[in-house]
């Protein structure tokens, strides 16, 4: 699996603020797997990236969330910067 920073590095702005927007734990959207995909390599390959919730969709599919650690790197960067600017 590749680096969780350099995945996350290759998301578009919005996709990262989308992330953002979910919370760690939150339901990711299709499009955002799409983007983990891509970003990771192409069709699959954020799989690792992203985990089933343990719970599913009206549809029947499995909602996917961030893998702990790379939500603890996404939000915990996400604080470390704000801390760093507010300085």
């Amino acid at each position: 699996m590749a680096d969780i920073a350099a995945v996350l590095g290759r998301l578009a702005p919005h996709e990262l603020e989308e992330i953002r927007a979910t919370g760690p734990h939150g339901h990711l959207s299709r499009h955002i797997i799409q983007a983990l995909d891509r970003a990771a390599g192409g069709p699959g390959s954020g799989r690792g990236y992203y985990v089933p919730a343990g719970s599913v969709s009206p549809t029947g599919s499995p909602h996917q969330i961030l893998r702990s650690d790379v939500a603890a790197w996404l939000f915990g960067a996400a604080e470390r910067n704000e801390a760093a600017s507010s300085v």
